[in-house]
């Protein structure tokens, strides 16, 4: 089973793919799909999807693991904006007929560290040492992405907190 995890972003999207092959994982691909902030919404939805669709076509992943969408009443637009994103997301993946996963924030970090409040350091220390890579500069965008590819994995029981 290959696991597409994603950190949605307007203007960086990470991206992680996991296989997991019995209870072993590897890591098979990361990176960021950005956008300019100077072009207009609409292109840079569109460069979103390309990038999202590119690699969904190259990996074929099983199923697509996606931070649920948090909103807080003082920033409404970040919101929104994150919906048109994650509607991007959904589409590649209902056009390919690919699942979805939504998971909290609290259950992915819970997943990897032991706790729903850990912070994008420790989040990140667990990405690296799950995957060998702790000289890597990965970048929290990644970290994230994987994060809730491992969260899939460890709701669907097969690996509890790593």
């Amino acid at each position: 089973m290959i696991i597409l995890g994603i950190d949605p972003g307007l203007n960086n999207t990470g991206y992680g793919l996991v296989e997991l092959d019995s209870d072993c994982h590897r890591l098979i691909e990361a990176g960021v799909i950005r956008t300019k902030a100077s072009k207009p919404l609409e292109t840079r939805l569109a460069e979103l999807y390309n990038g999202l669709e590119e690699v969904s076509n190259e990996f074929k992943p099983d199923v697509f693991a996606i931070e649920e969408l948090y909103s807080h009443y003082n920033h409404p637009k970040t919101a929104v904006i994150m919906g048109h994103a994650r509607g991007v997301l959904f589409l590649v993946a209902g056009k390919s007929e690919i699942p979805v996963f939504s998971y909290p924030a609290t259950m992915i970090k819970k997943s990897l560290t032991g706790s729903g409040h850990a912070s994008k350091e420790q989040v990140a220390s667990m990405i690296k040492r799950t995957f060998n890579c702790n000289e890597m500069n990965v970048q929290a965008d990644v970290t994230d992405a994987l994060a809730a590819a491992l969260c899939h994995i460890a709701h669907e029981g097969r690996g509890g907190v790593f």
